[in-house]
């Protein structure tokens, strides 16, 4: 009777086991958690021999994308990936798997592949002062050095006109003392030529003169201007 219980007590604990364990990712109902004991397989999959096998819904209806895109199978469902950019409708991705080239692309070989319409034999920018610049799939027409665009054209650009200055606009206050005293220098030279003749009115202008001319120079501001002179400043 003991010996009896006990095989109905590991009868049962191996039927708890086989159903507590754990299946494989692909298997929605098995027998046991290796791979080819499922009865039944999750979305995506298929059964096949007691395995689950996942299905390539981009060789079926089920793996419909948009236009100007590919179905890209992945385990157990698939995903729409967009067109390379050289391609009008693909079979897969890059320039070698496209149905139609895009504009700007040719067909070279197998690929699409970018044109070069600035090294193609019609001129793509007409003006005469624009450069052309190829951009992938295109090309843009820049203004070469020295115009700039205006109203759709390159005109040349204007320098900036430079007013002439005056002879005497930039001229310091220190400057215009130093030509006052060149200027009385000269007078007093005229003036002392005049007074070596004997003339007393001219003799007596000349040490009225030289007079005011010592009195500057004595004074603070005389030294100022002497010590900026000799300074360079």
């Amino acid at each position: 009777m003991l010996h009896r219980n006990l095989l109905q007590a590991a009868w049962l604990c191996c039927l708890l086991a086989v159903q507590m364990h754990s299946c494989p990712d692909n298997c929605s109902k098995c027998s046991g958690p290796e791979k080819d004991q499922c009865g039944k397989c999750r979305a995506g999959w298929t059964l096949h021999k007691n395995v689950c096998v996942d299905i390539d819904e981009c060789g079926t209806e089920l793996g419909k994308c948009p236009s100007n895109s590919y179905c890209f199978n992945t385990e157990g469902s698939f995903e729409c990936r967009d067109c390379d950019p050289a391609c009008v409708g693909c079979m897969g991705g890059g320039p070698a798997r496209c149905r139609k080239c895009a504009s700007g692309y040719r067909l070279i070989g197998s690929k699409c592949l970018d044109v070069d319409e600035c090294s193609d034999r019609v001129l793509a920018c007409l003006g005469l002062d624009e450069i052309c610049t190829n951009t992938e799939g295109s090309f843009r027409c820049d203004c070469a050095e020295g115009f700039i665009r205006k109203d759709g054209a390159c005109v040349k650009m204007q320098k900036p006109s430079v007013q002439e200055k005056g002879l005497f606009e930039d001229i310091q206050d220190d400057e215009v003392e130093v030509l006052q005293q060149m200027f009385f220098g000269v007078v007093l030279c005229a003036l002392a030529t005049l007074a070596a003749k004997g003339d007393l009115v001219y003799t007596s202008i000349f040490m009225g003169a030289v007079a005011a001319m010592a009195g500057y120079w004595l004074s603070d501001r005389g030294d100022r201007l002497l010590d900026n002179i000799l300074k360079g400043r």
